[in-house]
């Protein structure tokens, strides 16, 4: 069965200037029920967990600044999200969905987190809405736990993934691949393992060719056996903070190249949503919905 990682947190209320982004995390479950992809049964409930996971990739100094909201005012800044405790609770429950789903996705070859993805944050500080990085604790979670030997995380939010590739830019156990606009935040890159950038514009076509050509092979040279997918929305050509031009239609056949590499090879992969900003949360909610569906028609 299709184990997905939600919380009503993650629905947790912003001023009316950060509410939008939010809506989605209460619409999807709803959408997916309502079409019958999901039954109430395909979701679990993630919790605030023990905290040395997180303290695994997250420095104790930034960690006690977030449970105190005492973070430096400039730092705080930098999240774009006012502090506030329910904020600090949803990050460290979003990372406890991203850890126990990966352990349903060994048992069933994949499993999903409605929120995640937050691949800006580094060990020592958050930035651009994210304050804890979840696929780099679910990785170093299945990596101490000796779940898994050799990870490969596949970003392909249109935003480099530059809080985790400079997490694991020494780990040769963690195989960072990030494919991304150039010309979209962050404006000064990290280093992944693979980057890919694309120029504006680059619609459907261009992006799989892309896409089919690089991973596959990448795969087959790292050998991972576990993944990782970041599968953000924002490389709709209707997305506010993108720039590429990409169609409902080619973002789903991105999910179901990915998916379907996945279980043709027999890798268990972990999903987080990432981000998606188009003006239309209809667009939004069925673009995300795509990754669900193709995932029940896949895998189950």
């Amino acid at each position: 069965m299709l184990k997905i990682a939600y919380h009503t947190i993650y629905t947790h209320p912003l001023p009316d200037g950060h509410r939008f982004p939010m809506i989605k995390y209460e619409l999807l479950p709803k959408q997916l029920i309502h079409e019958g992809t999901c039954i109430d049964d395909n979701f679990f409930t993630p919790n605030i967990p023990d905290m040395s996971p997180i303290l695994a990739v997250h420095t104790e100094e930034y960690c006690k600044s977030l449970q105190e909201l005492s973070l430096d005012p400039k730092a705080a800044r930098k999240i774009g999200f006012p502090l506030s405790k329910e904020l600090v609770d949803r990050e460290v429950i979003i990372a406890d969905g991203t850890i126990k789903a990966s352990e349903y996705a060994i048992e069933n070859g994949i499993a999903m987190n409605i929120a995640g993805g937050t691949h800006h944050a580094y060990t020592d500080r958050g930035e651009a809405f994210c304050l804890l990085n979840d696929q780099a604790i679910g990785a170093h979670y299945l990596l101490q736990n000796g779940l898994a030997k050799k990870i490969l995380i596949i970003d392909l939010d249109v935003h480099q993934g530059n809080g985790t590739a400079k997490i694991f830019e020494d780990d040769t156990t963690v195989f960072t691949f990030s494919m991304h606009g150039a010309n979209n935040y962050p404006f000064k890159k990290e280093k992944s393992d693979l980057d890919i950038e694309l120029s504006n514009r680059t619609n459907d076509e261009e992006y799989l060719k892309i896409l089919k050509n690089n991973l596959p092979k990448l795969i087959k040279d790292q050998k991972p056996d576990f993944i990782y997918y970041l599968c953000g929305v924002d490389i709709l050509t209707t997305d506010k903070l993108g720039k590429l031009g990409c169609t409902v239609a080619g973002c789903k056949e991105r999910d179901r190249f990915v998916l379907q590499t996945c279980k043709d090879l027999d890798i268990p992969v972990m999903c987080s949503m990432g981000g998606g900003y188009s003006p239309d949360i209809k667009i939004i909610v069925d673009a995300h919905a795509n990754t669900f569906r193709l995932a029940q028609d896949i895998f189950f």
